[in-house]
């Protein structure tokens, strides 16, 4: 079995509030992230906080999807990470982006499980920025 995945960490900011304290709507965008990116939901949990703040975790059959908000900051913390090559974790998090409202968002994808030439793992990392709102109006 090959140990090769790809975990992605993803800063959301200027994110809708009132979505981000809603445990249940962010189980129902997480899991239909998961339906979107091909991923086989195996269990899920999700916290609230109080005040404010949730977070949740659905795991899959390739490993998880997690969330951590911060309401009053208008902010998430998002995780992806998938073993294999039959899932689009892209897909999933172009979704949450889009249901929690982030108007920017930092993303940066690790490839880990890397065999070097020794029998030793390694990983690769790269980053960029998204603004949805930017993409649609271009």
């Amino acid at each position: 079995m090959n140990p090769k995945g790809y975990h992605y960490i993803v800063e959301a900011s200027e994110c809708i509030p009132e979505v981000l304290e809603d445990p249940a709507k962010l189980k129902q965008i997480l899991l239909e992230a998961a339906k979107i990116g091909k991923m086989d939901v195996r269990i899920t949990h999700f916290y609230k906080f109080t005040p404010r703040g949730v977070s949740g975790m659905v795991v899959v059959s390739g490993s998880h999807i997690s969330i951590h908000t911060w309401p009053e900051c208008r902010y998430a913390a998002i995780d992806i990470y998938i073993c294999g090559e039959k899932s689009e974790p892209e897909k999933a998090i172009e979704y949450i982006l889009e249901s929690i409202g982030a108007k920017y968002a930092h993303i940066t994808e690790i490839e880990r499980g890397i065999e070097d030439e020794e029998g030793l793992y390694t990983h690769t990392i790269l980053s960029w920025d998204e603004s949805p709102e930017e993409e649609e109006n271009n």
